[in-house]
């Protein structure tokens, strides 16, 4: 029994790391901009057919697919928020949200239009391969997702901390009006912003792939699990994202053992309000004064 539980939790946390590779996307547009982009599950969905496209087509593996996906991805959300987004940085936040909420619609119906609405599943040999370790067996899809994930969040940590890009950005979060008195191209970095968000998004997509079949409506689903993570972990909190990710994975996976599969959200949900009623700014979010 011990060791069946603890299987358990190693897979939760393995998946809650491409979750956080999720989230992360999400809580670095929201951090920089202050924007809340409710296509980020549509986003991830795209990347999850650039990964089944590229495995039917070629019989290319998840990691091989998710940095196409995140180039691909980086590219539409450059465009999307140099040419239409930026235009609304400053507007009220329900015309933000409308504008988002109307590019997730639209996306979902184009995946509908060329894809249809059957689920399309990725059965590669790594799907059966197990890695062991004592009584611990690690799912060789799951493990390499989790191992991929964590190293791209280590990345953009790390670029946003120590790179002058990085610290530009951070910079105009901090302060748009003086970021542009020192000749800071807001724009522009408003864009590279939304590239690497909807990068994140992507390459989340392409891993998590093998591990749910790809269907034109599971946008939502992921934009939710994105905005509970955030909302735990803490908004704007890189670290957060990867704590929140970490604890949601474990979560789902509890409670799809011990309660039933269909009721794996229940203990998310419940993290969640705990969470909100006892540290509203979240784990390592900031109290805004």
């Amino acid at each position: 029994m011990l060791e069946f539980y603890v299987n358990v939790i190693v897979g939760g946390l393995l998946l809650g790391a491409v979750y956080a590779l999720l989230a992360t996307g999400l809580n670095v547009i929201f951090g920089v901009m202050r924007m809340v982009n409710f296509a980020h599950g549509e986003m991830v969905v795209v990347g999850m057919y650039v990964g089944y496209g590229l495995w039917a087509w070629t019989g290319a593996p998840a990691l091989v697919a998710a940095p196409v996906a995140a180039l691909l991805l980086f590219v539409m959300g450059y465009l999307f928020q140099r040419f239409v987004a930026n235009r609304f940085v400053e507007a009220p936040q329900h015309m933000q949200f409308i504008l988002y909420i109307a590019i997730a619609l639209v996306i979902t119906g184009l995946h509908a239009v060329f894809f249809g609405p059957d689920p399309r599943g990725i059965q590669s040999d790594a799907s059966f391969e197990v890695y062991q370790l004592g009584m611990v067996r690690f799912d060789a899809v799951r493990t390499q997702a989790a191992l991929a994930s964590l190293v791209l969040i280590a990345a953009l940590w790390a670029w946003f901390r120590y790179s002058l890009t990085g610290k530009a950005i951070e910079a105009a979060a901090e302060n748009r009006v003086g970021g542009q008195a020192i000749g800071i191209r807001i724009p522009h970095l408003f864009a590279l912003t939304a590239g690497l968000g909807f990068a994140c998004a992507g390459a989340a997509g392409a891993l998590v792939a093998p591990m749910f079949d790809v269907q034109p409506y599971l946008g939502g689903e992921f934009t939710l699990v994105a905005f509970i993570i955030v909302i735990v972990g803490g908004l704007a909190s890189l670290p957060g994202a990867l704590v929140g990710g970490l604890l949601i994975g474990l979560a789902e996976a509890l409670a799809a053992t011990v309660v039933a599969p269909s009721m794996k959200s229940l203990f998310s949900y419940g993290l969640l309000v705990l969470v909100i009623l006892l540290r509203p700014q979240g784990l390592f979010g900031k109290v805004e004064g």
